[in-house]
């Protein structure tokens, strides 16, 4: 935790691209915030050239309790 660096100028982390709210919200955020934000990241990594083979990936889906 803490790795970020932060690039004042966009109100974004250099290395992850999360912006300082979505920084502040991933510890108290749900599982559907998450990945909310984690589909915004790949859209910003895709505009910024930066994307990687998990980009690729089809998201999961999430699973269903065992009753």
């Amino acid at each position: 935790m803490g790795v970020c660096r932060l690039d004042a100028s966009r109100a974004m982390c250099e290395g992850c691209l999360r912006t300082t709210h979505e920084i502040a919200r991933w510890p108290s955020a749900d599982t559907t915030e998450r990945l909310e934000i984690v589909q915004r990241l790949r859209e910003r990594r895709r505009a910024a050239g930066r994307t990687s083979e998990a980009d690729s990936r089809p998201r999961r889906r999430a699973r269903a309790s065992v009753a």
